[in-house]
């Protein structure tokens, strides 16, 4: 297409939640000369129908409001070329495609796409092949894409199947720096609660006191997604689990998350550690909270006081912002509340307020001691201290996207 040839493009596969942020996020940053968006299919009776999608969100409001902010004119794409799609948004291009739901079909090389976000959720295993009926994440390769990004975890169906070479499992900031352009084809920018996790867990990490974790476990207070029924539903033959199906509208859900398993591809290191995670699912429309429980192998100090206390945990955090995961990982001594951290731009912010932590002893009789071989004048305690460390983050655009964002960034700047 004469308007965004030799242009720098990114391709979105999806016009889904995560898929119209990502074209928002683009719309505001603009790394890229333009975005060629596939939906696949019509959208209701004109691409003007289309536009109005992208224009309008329930949960963060009008687009023009959005980027521009209050009391300024208000901006709206502008149609160049109907039958193409394309469309102008204060001067960035947009091409909308409606022709192909398998990614194989779209044509990303004929569109001028070197880079593809797949925001679709449908094609998660990187090992199905590109000529699978229906469609595979490969299949953007095959549609001449040099790499592509998928907006969720990584989920190989085959158990007997490993991860393949070309394939990695990224978060900004993290082990975005992993990246590379000759090997990787496929990368996964994982989920929002493990992006979340994982800058709540790095600055512990990087401590000695509190490197030494002894098992940790979390629980993500999340906000409603589309998974999610808004009204009481059947469930579908074979379904276990019968409260997916219960109305988002009324209830607290109980659920899982598959963060804790993504973590450790995320960070090898916490497979030493026993973590086990969690989700309950709230009736809000977005911004999560992790609350991370983490028991560490504690010293005293030499006035018989626990190292690891509050101030030390807080203290961590508060160098964490201010280093390399600055704008990244935020400290807050506010009361804050869910609302408050609606499009807020971090990977995750901590509430200090909340965070506390308690020592313990573990007690250990010479006698046990004995029975292995170890002699001691007298029974051994063990100082264990408990920390229990709250993270805010926006599942859609403020963390998630924006972090994904960043990733896609660093790619492209990357890219051979």
């Amino acid at each position: 297409m004469e308007n965004l040839k030799h242009k720098n493009l990114l391709g979105i596969n999806g016009l889904g939640r995560i898929g119209k942020l990502t074209l928002w996020y683009q719309l505001i940053y603009r790394h890229f000369d333009g975005v060629v968006i596939n939906v696949g299919r019509e959208v209701g009776k004109s691409l003007e129908h289309i536009i109005q999608v992208m224009e309008h969100d329930s949960t963060y409001g009008n687009l023009s409001r959005f980027i521009y902010g209050f009391g300024q004119p208000e901006k709206h794409f502008k149609v160049i070329d109907h039958e193409k799609g394309l469309l102008d948004y204060d001067g960035f291009l947009v091409q909308v495609l409606r022709q192909h739901r398998n990614p194989a079909g779209i044509g990303w090389k004929d569109h001028g796409v070197r880079m593809v976000v797949d925001c679709t959720g449908r094609f998660n295993d990187p090992t199905v092949p590109a000529n699978k009926e229906g469609g595979s994440l490969r299949g953007h390769l095959e549609a001449g894409a040099e790499t592509v990004l998928l907006s969720a975890p990584f989920k190989i169906k085959d158990k007997a199947k490993k991860m393949p070479d070309d394939s990695a499992m990224m978060v900004y900031g993290i082990n975005h720096l992993n990246y590379d352009s000759g090997q990787h084809r496929l990368v996964s920018a994982a989920s929002c609660t493990t992006t979340g996790l994982a800058h709540m867990i790095l600055p512990l990490l990087g401590q000695e006191e509190t490197s030494h974790i002894l098992t940790a476990s979390m629980s993500t207070v999340h906000a409603a997604t589309n998974s999610q029924n808004v009204l009481d539903a059947v469930p579908k033959a074979g379904a276990s689990d019968l409260r997916k199906n219960r109305s988002v509208f009324n209830n607290i859900i109980l659920s899982t998350t598959g963060a804790a398993k993504a973590l450790e591809k995320i960070m090898p290191q916490i497979e030493e550690i026993g973590f086990m995670a969690d989700s309950v699912r709230i009736p809000t429309n977005t911004v999560s909270l992790i609350i991370l429980n983490v028991t560490f192998n504690s010293r005293m100090n030499e006035k018989g006081e626990p190292v690891i206390n509050k101030s030390f945990i807080d203290n961590v955090y508060k160098e964490a912002a201010k280093g390399p995961q600055k704008d990244l990982l935020v400290f807050s001594e506010k009361q804050n509340v869910s609302v408050d951290m609606m499009g807020f731009p971090a990977a995750v912010v901590i509430e200090g307020h909340e965070c506390h932590t308690r020592t313990g002893f573990i007690n250990l009789p010479g006698s046990a001691m004995a029975s292995l071989g170890i002699k001691v004048e007298k029974d051994l305690n063990l100082p264990v201290t408990h920390a229990k460390i709250f993270g805010w983050y926006d599942n859609e655009y403020g963390s998630y996207v924006t972090s994904m964002g960043k990733l896609i960034q660093y790619m492209d700047r990357n890219m051979a």
